[in-house]
């Protein structure tokens, strides 16, 4: 029969070669990824311009002559005081005793002013400022670590940024600590006579520090470790040339007369 082109409805659908979504999710990848490019150019550029400072400052730290001033006599002390304990305990192996060095000073002391040179200068840190010293910070802790950092594509580009530069900074911290051992060994009249002075010199700063609370978290640690710390002070002969077991009994009784 005859059917007239009125009665005729048409269905019309339009279907690309992807989906929609993951067009959008392409999309999405390709900005992010010319947004990451172009992060990464100005990393380098920002690199290149601080590359200098940053020398300086690890080549600085990481010297025993610190550009003219003398190495502080307590760094010589604490570090033979670690190869000796390594030595006492038959630790032989020399990563051990490099992480110790490492905790012990930079890590502890050196990133802390790193990443807020506000603690030290009266300066203000801004956000910029404060991820760009993150990178110099990481750097910095990379160089004290004893384990290779593999790098590969999905590694963040403040780990790429310094990948070259890092096997160059292990050798400097190696050799700083190298250094530091062979020199003259410091002795207890010495470090008697610093601390001492120290001592001296310190009333001048008693408005900046609390020294009894100092002293009340020191005595709160020997108090909880009592009996270890009683055991193993008899046991050295550094400590018990001293009386140090004998002294931290005395502090001990005092400490338990005055809170009764």
């Amino acid at each position: 029969g005859y059917i007239s082109s009125r009665s005729i409805i048409v269905f019309v659908q339009v279907w690309h070669l992807v989906r929609q979504q993951e067009s959008e999710q392409r999309e999405g990848e390709r900005t992010n990824k010319m947004v990451s490019e172009i992060y990464l150019t100005r990393l380098l550029s920002t690199k290149l311009t601080l590359q200098k400072f940053v020398d300086d400052l690890f080549e600085t730290i990481f010297s025993t002559a610190h550009r003219g001033s003398a190495l502080p006599l307590a760094i010589k002390y604490m570090f033979d005081f670690l190869d000796d304990q390594a030595l006492q305990h038959g630790i032989t192996d020399p990563e051990v005793v490099h992480t110790w060095k490492s905790n012990s000073l930079p890590l502890r002391f050196w990133v802390n002013l790193i990443k807020n040179p506000n603690f030290v200068f009266d300066i203000h840190k801004s956000n910029i400022v404060d991820a760009c010293l993150s990178v110099v910070a990481q750097t910095f802790m990379d160089s004290c670590s004893t384990s290779d950092h593999r790098l590969g594509k999905d590694s963040p580009s403040s780990k790429l940024l310094y990948a070259k530069d890092i096997p160059i900074y292990k050798e400097w911290v190696e050799r700083y600590y190298a250094d530091i051992k062979i020199m003259q060994p410091i002795s207890d009249q010495d470090m008697n006579a610093m601390l001492a002075e120290e001592s001296r010199v310190s009333p001048m700063h008693t408005t900046e520090f609390n020294s009894l609370a100092a002293l009340a978290e020191l005595y709160n640690y020997a108090f909880k470790y009592s009996d270890q710390l009683m055991i193993t002070l008899e046991e050295d002969e550094f400590s018990t040339k001293n009386r140090l077991a004998y002294r931290l009994e005395q502090v001990h009784n005092i400490m338990t007369t005055d809170q009764e």
